[in-house]
């Protein structure tokens, strides 16, 4: 059996449809896979054992990027093309089933949207297929101390998502003091690769011998360093649904975009948003995404430091770094 899976080109995205594809590979275990989806996030389906092929694709002008993938699929015939962008390539390949992504309900969040391409509810929830090399480098990478780790994503893919680094590094050093509920941990800070230069006034701001900084670390790699965290905080981005997606428990960030649709998804995530909804954001005159500054200054350190400790308190407690996080070593193979 073959199973074409057509999915997103940006990383969470493509970390919310995992759970669709384990699904599916679950389902059919004599299935041979072949994935498309975006360059940037080939990485997180390359240790699946049922994966034969996977297409990366790079978005081009007049939309070249579909005509390149028909040429690379056109050739087979397919049993099943899962297709998770709304294309028109299912009906024009050989195929014995051919399902599309419905459209999406109001208030649908992305994970129950996603599942019911196939009609599934509950929805399966995200998969990472993490191997041995990938675990080996997280464990050396954060060798070194037993201190509880904890995950900072500093960044997104546009400024307007963005918490203010000072805030970031405030909220550090309330919960790594003395009194603090992750007292003397450690810090791994990461980003997306490209990112550093936003990154840098937060990496600055964290003591050398504590700090643990990976910037555009293989996505895997990150995952399995996340699996080893007491806690992940980050902006609304592709990371915070790898770390939620790895069992961490997470706390993500919101202003601009829609938390009911792209909270990390799991039962350790919370979300933390600003006063002001997204129409207050971002519905006056002139809103432009690709020229605004941070639009997350009213979020409070306050207000994240209090959900820290609620999490904190509801999720478990991992013996060190030395270990995966028990919730994710239970939910991911």
């Amino acid at each position: 059996m073959r199973i074409l899976f057509i999915t997103a080109t940006r990383i969470g995205d493509v970390v919310l449809s995992s759970g669709l594809f384990q699904w599916l590979a679950t389902t059919h275990p004599q299935a041979r896979m072949t994935v498309a989806c975006g360059a940037v996030a080939e990485s997180l389906f390359r240790a699946h054992p049922q994966v034969e092929r996977i297409i990366p694709l790079s978005k081009r002008p007049l939309g070249g990027h579909w005509r390149s993938l028909w040429w690379e699929v056109v050739r087979k015939r397919w049993d099943m093309v899962v297709d998770l962008r709304r294309s028109l390539l299912p009906w024009t390949v050989r195929a014995g089933v051919r399902r599309s992504i419905p459209h999406p309900r109001p208030g649908q969040h992305r994970v129950q949207l996603i599942a019911a391409t196939l009609g599934l509810d509950p929805p399966p929830p995200p998969s990472l297929w993490i191997g041995a090399p990938e675990r080996a480098r997280a464990a050396e990478i954060l060798a070194g101390g037993d201190e509880p780790v904890l995950a900072i994503a500093a960044t997104a893919n546009w400024a307007g998502k963005i918490w203010p680094g000072e805030r970031f590094a405030e909220l550090v050093q309330r919960l790594t003091r003395a009194a603090g509920p992750l007292a003397g941990a450690r810090i791994f800070v990461t980003a997306g690769r490209g990112e550093e230069a936003l990154a840098r006034p937060f990496l600055d701001s964290i003591p050398e011998q504590r700090r643990i900084a990976c910037i555009g670390l293989d996505l895997l790699v990150a995952a399995a360093m996340f699996q080893r965290c007491r806690l992940f905080i980050g902006n609304d981005s592709g990371l915070m649904h790898l770390a939620a997606a790895a069992g961490t428990p997470t706390i993500g960030l919101f202003g601009p975009t829609r938390d009911e649709l792209y909270r990390p998804w799991g039962e350790h995530c919370r979300v933390v948003r600003t006063p002001e909804s997204v129409e207050e954001l971002t519905g006056h005159t002139g809103y432009d995404h690709r020229t605004t500054g941070s639009l997350m200054g009213t979020l409070t350190v306050d207000a994240v430091e209090r959900t820290v400790v609620e999490l904190l308190s509801a999720s478990s407690q991992p013996p060190s770094a030395a270990e995966p996080n028990p919730v994710s070593r239970r939910r991911h193979g």
